[in-house]
């Protein structure tokens, strides 16, 4: 059936095209996303290799599979874009307060959620064996974030590699490279992940992380900033892409959320939603005006053991991708 398939999209039968490739089409804007960081920047990423692949199918000589034909023509098209020096963070919105010193400015500023609703029904590919993480692991905001730290060769072995559990020689004819170049990458990005690596203990799961996540959302609808930072750990990290400031421990983070608290109305609702495998809210404030609720962001946090060590701020912009409203009634 496969040959057959092929054969009829050679031909120009676009509905054979598209049974060869939907079954791919999830976990490819994963490692698109993985490449990038980007949720948007992946969309196109995985429509112009689509559109690749569709224009080049005469040159397909099934020497591979399609799923590894379509890996090597989505990974050298991130290539394309990380290569790029047109790429740039969309425009952030200022901070409706005077920034607190923040900690560090941060350089992931085009960092995006995923929607875990996009992770759902992906085909059961396990990686390879010589994979080093776990699907799960690999799609955390904390791994994409320490992905994007490494130059783009390195970033496209890694994922091929230890992610997908390509073997070497496979990854360097993915690539184009010498297996002797894609060992020496592996080894400096498998480096820079060792030293970007949490050792934190994961989340406890079921009703304990319920709870906490409940005290969580109690708490900042509140605005309760001193019952916020004690569901934290003391080496927290609060980042809000595109805007560069990063704020690092409970006190520096207790201080930003003062800051806030002071300038601003009361979070109306949190609408619980998922994204990269941890929980996320569609954060929604009340309009004085019309008494409606209008979306003003989404937030995601990092949980491990029974505190929260990271939260992330992301923009409005993500949010059609979440099925989140604009606007709520009140």
């Amino acid at each position: 059936m496969p040959d057959e398939l092929l054969q009829r999209a050679r031909e120009g039968d676009r509905e054979a095209f598209a049974s060869l490739v939907e079954p791919h089409r999830g976990e490819l804007q994963v490692h698109c996303y993985r490449m990038l960081g980007s949720l948007q920047d992946a969309e196109d990423a995985l429509q112009e290799t689509l559109l690749s692949a569709w224009i080049g199918l005469s040159g397909f000589e099934g020497r591979s599979s399609v799923r590894t034909w379509l890996y090597r023509i989505a990974t050298n098209r991130c290539l394309n874009v990380l290569r790029s020096s047109s790429r740039r963070p969309q425009q952030a919105v200022p901070l409706p307060v005077p920034a607190p010193e923040p900690t560090r400015l941060g350089e992931v500023l085009w960092l995006q959620p995923y929607p875990d609703v996009l992770l759902e029904g992906l085909p059961d590919q396990l990686p390879g064996p010589e994979a080093r993480y776990e699907s799960r692991e690999a799609i955390s905001l904390a791994f994409v974030t320490a992905v994007q730290l490494l130059p783009p060769n390195q970033r496209a072995v890694m994922l091929l590699r230890d992610v997908l559990g390509y073997r070497a020689s496979e990854t360097a004819e993915l690539l184009g490279l010498t297996e002797a170049a894609v060992n020496s990458a592996l080894a400096r990005a498998r480096a820079t992940m060792d030293a970007a690596a949490d050792d934190r203990p994961p989340g406890v799961g079921g009703p304990e992380e319920r709870a906490l996540t409940n005290r969580f959302v109690e708490a900042f609808t509140a605005q309760d900033v001193d019952a916020l930072v004690a569901l934290m750990t003391s080496d927290v990290w609060v980042r809000m892409p595109p805007l560069p400031f990063e704020y690092h421990g409970t006190e520096t983070v207790h201080r930003f959320f003062s800051a806030l608290a002071a300038h601003r109305r009361q979070i109306a609702a949190l609408v619980p939603v998922g994204a990269n495998g941890q929980p996320a809210w569609g954060e929604y404030m009340r309009d004085p005006v019309t008494g409606g609720l209008h979306l003003i962001g989404v937030l995601v946090i990092g949980i491990a053991g029974d505190r929260i060590h990271e939260l992330i701020h992301f923009e409005t912009t993500v949010a059609p991708y979440f099925g989140l409203p604009r606007s709520l009634d009140g």
